[in-house]
């Protein structure tokens, strides 16, 4: 069925028959086969039609995380032909709260991780991994075919937005189907094959590793909170043969002082995504896996998942050299067509998502066909091009996004990438500058000494303490969007235009051994 369109649901489904006594999914202490695992959804999609009293909820929040639970309720959500919006169980009531009433939702499943589920304005399914062999046993409940058409949203995933409001992103089935259709065969997973599970599902590319897993008869083994902090520890635990993470990951083993050469001798391929890899952390992670490949991807969640990747050659000297020290993000996959506007990546195809949930939000995201701004009054067709907002220039310096390999340069926009996920500055700022007492605030991303970023943020006004900016903070933003550093200011430098001079306020705020 390489050439036919599928599903979600599909992807699994497929599997189910061919590889049922295979062992699917591994999350804690849990174990289920594919025919295990497809049972317990199919009790689960019932559970979720019972709570809307025999009605097919339409969307589903699923506040969870690396459970049983949840990946079980992710498959039901698509047993049933409705769509997955994946919620934070850490994150901030409000948030959550917002997302929810955004999203529309008609049900919520939980795993018990969510505190404040109960309060959200949506009915509530409470299951948790102990309860899961009684669920299990149940009749079989008889649940018709799904059957949603190409255009039916699949998922639903909320990014950071510079207003201060998380953005809705609606991925298609069509959309994901361009994706793993490609993606999927380019792992290399099969039978046998483990596959590793270090992303929340609020962050896209958990749906590769899912399905790349489930596509192909291999295992997914969800890793635990304390595993990611021992990346090492983990592959080598679980005789892991495919690893997906972001790139700190590395440098978070490198300090740790675990990565040793030939310390991961099962890796057959390992994908980077979410930030920028460099080529001096490609080489030290080839080293620990010297029987893997190493592979870097890219893509914002408009575009399903990634929607480029490069694969290092497997001798060290043929490995290219950009000027900036990171490994290329690859060509484009086959489903997409780029071109580069002013140095920004512009993309459409199919991968492409139909526009936000909000159509506000579309203003200034997309080109018209013929590459003009886009007139956020017109529909938006499959010919638009979205603007990425990165910045990405050829290997070879070829100007045709297409073909060559291209380099990361760096954003256009406020947007920077922590821990793998977006973040908008603009949002932060304006959290802080809601807060009783703060007057004006500005937030940076600054370089850490292992490699990666954390954000800083400086205010102006009469707020107390920065601990108790920090508190309020947490009440408002998911934990990677809080600040590391907060510090008080009499006042914000300017420049001569009497702007914000970023420039400035960065090297005061950098500290003094790091500049």
């Amino acid at each position: 069925m390489a050439g036919e369109f599928r599903t979600l649901h599909d992807w699994f489904a497929e599997s189910v028959p061919a590889h049922g006594e295979r062992i699917a999914l591994e999350a804690g202490a849990t174990r289920l086969t594919y025919g295990e695992l497809a049972a317990l959804a199919d009790r689960v999609a019932a559970r979720l039609v019972d709570l809307r009293g025999g009605e097919v909820p339409r969307r589903v929040g699923l506040a969870a995380g690396r459970t049983a639970v949840a990946y079980a309720g992710y498959l039901a959500v698509q047993r049933l032909g409705a769509t997955v919006v994946p919620l934070g169980p850490a994150f901030p009531a409000e948030r959550n709260t917002a997302v929810t009433r955004a999203a529309a939702l008609d049900a919520v499943l939980t795993d018990g991780t969510c505190e404040h589920a109960d309060r959200l304005p949506a009915p509530v399914l409470r299951l948790a991994d102990d309860e899961l062999p009684a669920l299990a046993a149940a009749a079989d409940p008889g649940l018709p075919a799904p059957r949603p058409g190409a255009d039916d949203l699949a998922y639903i995933l909320f990014t950071s937005g510079s207003t201060g409001v998380p953005k809705g992103v609606p991925v298609r089935h069509r959309n994901i189907h361009a994706y793993l259709a490609h993606a999927v065969p380019h792992h290399g997973a099969g039978p046998g094959d483990r596959l590793s599970q270090t992303f929340d599902l609020t962050f896209d590319p958990s749906v590769l590793d899912m399905y790349a897993a489930w596509g192909s008869g291999a295992t997914l083994v969800a890793v635990e909170r304390q595993d990611l902090l021992r990346p090492v520890r983990y592959v080598q635990r679980h005789a892991l043969t495919h690893w997906n993470s972001v790139p700190s990951v590395i440098s978070l083993a490198q300090r740790l002082r675990a990565l040793r050469p030939h310390s991961m001798p099962t890796l057959r391929h390992s994908l980077f995504c979410g930030e920028p890899l460099t080529l001096q952390q490609a080489r030290a992670w080839r080293a620990a896996a010297p029987h893997s490949v190493v592979e870097n991807a890219y893509g914002p969640t408009e575009l399903t998942v990634t929607c480029t990747s490069y694969r290092l050659p497997a001798r060290d000297e043929e490995w290219p050299e950009p000027a900036n020290g990171t490994v290329p993000i690859g060509p484009l996959h086959p489903a997409l067509e780029g071109r580069v506007r002013d140095g920004e990546l512009c993309v459409r195809g199919g991968q492409r998502f139909p526009g936000y949930l909000d159509p506000a939000d579309n203003a200034g995201r997309f080109l018209a066909p013929d590459g003009t701004p886009y007139d956020p009054s017109t529909p938006l067709t499959d010919g638009h091009w979205y603007r990425t907002g990165d910045r990405v220039t050829p290997v070879d310096g070829d100007d045709a996004a297409g073909g060559p390999a291209l380099v990361h340069l760096g954003r256009v926009d406020q947007q920077v990438q922590v821990h793998g996920y977006r973040v908008e500055l603009g949002e932060v700022e304006a959290a802080l500058r809601a807060l009783p007492g703060v007057r004006d605030a500005v937030v940076l991303a600054l370089p850490t000494a292992d490699g990666s970023v954390e954000l800083t943020a400086a205010h102006t006004g009469e707020a107390t303490t920065a601990d108790s900016l920090r508190e309020a903070l947490h009440r408002r933003l998911p934990p990677y969007m809080v600040p590391a550093r907060l510090t008080a200011l009499p006042t914000l430098p300017l420049n001569p235009n009497g702007k914000v001079d970023r420039t400035a306020l960065r090297h005061l705020l950098t500290p003094t051994g790091e500049r």
